[in-house]
């Protein structure tokens, strides 16, 4: 039994209006995790009112999650209080429009797997062991009580659920893939959803502009450390020459980290001028979420982000002095 687990059916027993929102730009743990309990919640309080707030999802996430039409991006609701509000993949201040309805809730729910989350509910159900939040979901799911002789789970829940773990375990292949996320991946398998399709499109392929951005990156990066570090920076000129949008750049850093001999990437892209969102990658040599932390942003141990604002110059040149002394400071801890 997972630490802070809690049974989800009878805390949200009796409610009328249920909220559930995730991180800004979300990705398929996120609108995974959010969709996969919003189906749940809906079979299990069929007269309850259950609302997914969530900026729009790139299109291969649209299209092979189920539910994702009934997101509401726009943030508005008639809603004055919900009587529960849920928070997945998340802490709250990073939902963009739903942290004010999250705060006016009746109750408060927190799930998440980000080291880096204390978790802002009154309830918090955070493990950074778990591969995703969507693990956390199924095992919320499983868990719960009450007297229902169906199974709880249907093909729409393990469809999403499995969308979410697929995307943040890099289809079973980083280390957060753990014999129970095997274990909850085969036994969403059951259900009967073409999960060949799903990884092939959710996670593998990309649009033409995508593998031009990707190709640009790789090209544009740099060696530091000895080879041990790879950075790379993409300006907006470069993706106005393209033609493309920031959904493009997906994939670049983590195609970055694949560089032999590199233990840490980081990518830097400019959303305006002088903004740069940086997204940082680790073979495990380094923990990223201190390194983005540091500059208050959040993450995993292996994946994490943070926002600069200062020039591009200057936001490589801290990027590389905090991976600098991260390195350091992990050398340290292993020598110990």
């Amino acid at each position: 039994m997972r630490r802070g687990i809690f049974d989800i059916a009878q805390t949200v027993r009796g409610a009328a209006t249920i909220g559930i929102s995730g991180h800004e730009k979300p990705d398929g743990d996120c609108v995974g995790s959010c969709l996969g309990l919003a189906n749940y919640l809906r079979d299990l309080l069929p007269d309850a009112r259950v609302d997914v707030f969530l900026e729009r999802p790139p299109r291969e996430l649209v299209e092979n999650i189920p539910g994702a039409e009934k997101i509401r991006s726009d943030f508005v609701t008639d809603v004055p209080s919900y009587d529960v509000f849920i928070i997945l993949d998340s802490a709250k201040e990073r939902t963009k429009g739903a942290e004010a309805m999250f705060d006016a809730a009746k109750r408060k729910i927190n799930v998440d797997h980000h080291i880096s989350n204390p978790g802002c509910g009154e309830i918090n159900f955070v493990d950074p062991e778990a591969s995703s939040a969507c693990e956390l979901v199924y095992d919320l799911i499983r868990a719960a009580g009450g007297e229902e002789a169906a199974d709880p789970v249907t093909r729409e829940i393990a469809q999403a659920l499995y969308v979410g773990m697929v995307t943040d375990t890099g289809v079973f292949r980083f280390s957060n893939t753990s014999k129970h996320t095997m274990e909850a991946a085969g036994d969403l398998l059951t259900y009967g959803f073409d999960h060949a399709r799903i990884v092939r499109e959710v996670f593998f392929e990309k649009t033409y502009v995508q593998q031009r951005m990707i190709a640009r990156a790789v090209m544009g990066s740099s060696l530091h450390f000895g080879g041990r570090v790879v950075v790379s920076r993409i300006n907006r000129e470069d993706m106005l020459e393209e033609g493309a949008t920031r959904d493009d750049l997906e994939g670049a850093a983590a195609q970055l980290i694949l560089t032999r001999g590199c233990v840490c990437s980081a990518f830097l892209q400019e959303q305006e001028e002088n903004v740069y969102r940086v997204s940082l990658r680790s073979t495990g040599e380094a923990d990223v979420s201190r390194i983005a932390g540091s500059f208050g942003g959040g993450g995993h141990m292996r994946a994490a982000g943070c926002t600069l604002r200062c020039t591009g110059e200057e936001a490589e040149k801290s990027i590389l002095e905090a991976i600098e002394r991260e390195l350091s400071t992990s050398a340290d801890e292993t020598e110990k």
